[in-house]
């Protein structure tokens, strides 16, 4: 009689990848999000779902699978005349736009996403995103090694805070920065009662997002441009992010802090909270109250509650440098968009054209290169 042979002695294959293509957006995206890197587990279906209520737009979904399990999701949406077949990662700008990836995805799965592409689109848009994104970085080689036309051009340069590292050098915030914050709150609160809070999770409300667009309606922002780059009017982004607060671990991940003035809404920092990381996304203040720096004494407050909630990094994106480094923040990883262009004429067509798509987008504040 044969005996069988033990399981040790079959040679097991290698993970088989599959890539389809579905309409709409699919439940998979969670399946995946939830396993990815903590830094981009906030790419959920609400979030795609929320930039679609804010910006319009019909989405299918890309679905990578390995062995019948979800690896990788890329929604996309169409945009630019229908017979080019372009598309486009739908998202916020801020932190960036990006998709899910499990954190074990290995590199078959981005070779089969890229075949799944091409039988569905000519060119896909990702981004602004940072260098060296995690799920980005390896769709970007892939691309390159299968005969992809692959575009960036620059949109700007981030900024982040590494509050461990300037931890163990020392107590941070410093006692002088501390003194100065106190004396700047005693002389503000000479225009009434102050009061500190924070606004995450369950906390997120219509009042809430009115407050914030109270603030914005009050800055700036509204005095000086058009409005469109504030985050919760209804000129600006508040459709998406009221949207997004819809997904219960996207609304836990969310993080207000705000002053308020005898009641009123003076001053706000907005953040998304990613594990140990923390993405700064808006802030603002009221000009009435300029003069004691209300914007300051509140990031200084919040970054401390950050701290005692484990936040170790600060991610502060792009735009003013200035107040920026004075708290202590370094220049980070640059901030790109991506054409990826599938192989044949539609490549060649656009490597003919990178020139322009490179000039499109914007030039280093220190003129530095900043090419890839």
């Amino acid at each position: 009689m044969t005996k069988p042979m033990p399981l040790s002695d079959f040679t097991r294959l290698p993970p088989a990848h599959s890539a389809h293509v579905v309409d709409g957006l699919a439940g998979a995206i969670d399946s995946v999000a939830e396993r990815a890197k903590p830094s981009h587990v906030f790419l959920r279906y609400g979030w795609f779902a929320a930039a679609l209520e804010a910006y319009g737009g019909h989405a299918r979904t890309l679905i990578v699978e390995r062995d019948g399990a979800p690896v990788l999701a890329l929604p996309f949406t169409g945009f630019g005349p229908p017979v080019l077949k372009l598309a486009a990662i739908p998202g916020c700008y801020w932190p960036f736009r990006s998709f899910p990836v499990r954190g074990s995805v290995q590199a078959g799965a981005f070779d089969a996403a890229l075949v799944g592409l091409a039988g569905a689109i000519n060119a896909l848009r990702i981004g602004p995103v940072y260098d060296g994104d995690v799920a980005v970085e390896p769709m970007l080689a892939a691309a390159r090694a299968k005969g992809w036309a692959v575009l960036s051009r620059f949109v700007a340069d981030s900024f982040v805070l590494d509050i461990a590292a300037a931890r163990s050098e020392g107590a941070w915030p410093r006692t002088s920065t501390l003194k100065k914050n106190r004396f700047h709150e005693k002389h503000l609160a000479d225009h009434g009662v102050l009061d500190w809070g924070f606004v995450h999770g369950d906390r997120w409300n219509a009042a809430a997002f009115a407050a914030l667009a109270d603030v914005e309606n009050a800055s700036w922002i509204a005095d000086r441009t058009d409005g469109g780059d504030a985050k919760f009017t209804a000129a600006g982004h508040g459709k998406f992010w009221r949207a997004a607060a819809a997904d219960p671990i996207i609304a836990e991940m969310m993080w207000a802090a705000v002053l308020r003035i005898d009641g009123a809404p003076a001053a706000f920092s907005f953040d998304l909270n990613a594990g140990d990381l923390k993405y700064a996304i808006a802030n603002s203040y009221a000009p009435a109250v300029a003069k004691h720096s209300p914007g300051k004494l509140l990031y200084y407050r919040n970054l401390v509650r950050g701290i005692a909630d484990g936040i170790t990094r600060v991610d502060w994106g792009a735009g003013d440098s200035g107040y920026k480094r004075t708290i202590g923040s370094v220049q980070g990883p640059a901030i790109r968009d991506w054409l990826l262009v599938r192989p044949g004429a539609p490549a060649l067509i656009a490597k003919a054209l990178a020139g322009f798509w490179q000039r499109s987008g914007n030039r280093p504040f220190d003129g530095a290169p900043r090419d890839r």
